[in-house]
């Protein structure tokens, strides 16, 4: 995952607030991945007009402390079960 690259979520998958859990849910069809806060905030910034390096400080604004590696990993594991595709920056 490069800094560069523009994540977004795919076409059959949508971030929405549950409000029977009350937290922000990934639904694909036929699964709902519940989030914690920073999952969902990061999928929020995946719009396909923020890169990885935007969405990274973008999220060191918003928290004390944010791993690089870690919002590397979560997003290249949502590649890879084709949830969050990626562009080219």
């Amino acid at each position: 995952m490069s800094d560069t690259d523009r994540p977004r979520l795919a076409r059959h998958v949508r971030l929405t607030f549950s409000r029977t859990r009350q937290c922000q849910v990934l639904l694909h069809p036929e699964t709902v991945v519940v989030l914690n806060g920073t999952g969902a905030d990061i999928l929020e910034l995946c719009d396909g007009r923020h890169t990885v390096a935007e969405i990274m400080t973008e999220l060191g604004t918003r928290y004390q402390s944010v791993p690089d590696d870690e919002v590397r990993q979560f997003l290249t594991r949502l590649v890879a079960r084709r949830w969050v595709e990626v562009g080219d920056g």
